[in-house]
C-alpha cells in the first residue's frame, strides 16, 4: 500500500467521522442524529425547543451496569407552562398528570463519542407558545458558520492525530527493520574478519608452522 493510499484512508475516515454529526445540527431532529456527546444532544433540542415554542425536561435515563456511566437519556416536552394552564394550583396538577405531552426524543450511546437519536415523537397535544409559520430557523447564519468552523476544526485535529499514527507505526517498522539489518551486517562483519584471517594464514607459511 502506498504512502499516499493511506494518506487518503485516514482522512476520509477522519472527515466521515465528523461531517455525519455536523450536518445535521443544523436540520430539524429526525431519527439517526448523531451527536458527540449527551451534553451535546441536550444543547441541541433546548435550543430546537426554544424555536419551536415549548419547555424540555428530562423524562428518563439509563445506567451502564459495568460503569455506573449514563448511556441513553429520554428528553421530552414538558407541556403547557403552568403560568399558561387556568385554574387553581392543585388543578393545574392534575392537568399536567393528565395532559402530558409525549413529544421527545431518546439518545443512545452507540459507542464513545458517538450517540444516537433512536426514538422521536414530534408531535404535541398542547398548542406551542410559537406559531409553526413564525419560527425562524435553529440556526442563523453566523450559527452554521461557527458549525461549519468547528467542524472544520475537528477534521483537522483528528487528520493530525490519525497521521500521527501512522507516523508512530512507520517509525516502529523501520526501527523493527534497522534492528534486523544490524544483526546481518554484524554477521558478515564476522564472517569476513574470519575470512581475513584465514586469508593471512594462507598466505604467510610462518604461520602455518608455528
Amino acid at each position: 500500500m502506498t504512502k499516499e493510499t493511506v494518506a487518503s484512508r485516514v482522512e476520509s475516515s477522519a472527515v466521515g467521522q465528523v461531517s455525519t454529526s455536523e450536518a445535521d445540527r443544523t436540520q430539524e431532529p429526525h431519527e439517526g442524529m448523531t451527536f458527540e456527546s449527551e451534553e451535546a444532544a441536550r444543547t441541541y433540542y433546548d435550543e430546537y425547543a426554544g424555536t419551536a415554542g415549548f419547555i424540555t425536561r428530562v423524562m428518563s435515563s439509563r445506567k451502564s451496569e459495568r460503569d455506573g456511566s449514563i448511556i441513553s437519556r429520554g428528553l421530552g416536552c414538558r407541556g403547557i407552562p403552568d403560568n399558561q394552564r387556568p385554574g387553581s394550583f392543585a388543578s393545574q396538577k392534575r392537568d399536567r398528570r393528565r395532559d402530558a405531552c409525549t413529544a421527545m426524543i431518546l439518545v443512545k450511546r452507540e459507542k464513545p463519542g458517538m450517540w444516537v437519536v433512536r426514538k422521536l415523537v414530534r408531535d404535541h397535544n398542547h398548542p406551542l407558545v410559537m406559531s409553526p409559520t413564525k419560527r425562524r430557523p435553529i440556526f442563523d447564519e453566523k450559527d452554521k458558520r461557527i458549525q461549519e468552523l468547528t467542524a472544520e476544526l475537528r477534521i483537522k485535529k483528528r487528520l493530525s492525530a490519525a497521521y500521527q499514527e501512522q507516523l508512530l507505526s512507520l517509525v516502529k517498522d523501520v526501527e523493527s527493520h534497522s534492528e534486523h539489518l544490524s544483526t546481518k551486517v554484524q554477521a558478515v562483519h564476522r564472517i569476513l574478519k574470519e575470512l581475513e584471517a584465514k586469508r593471512q594464514e594462507l598466505s604467510n607459511p610462518s604461520i602455518q608452522h608455528k
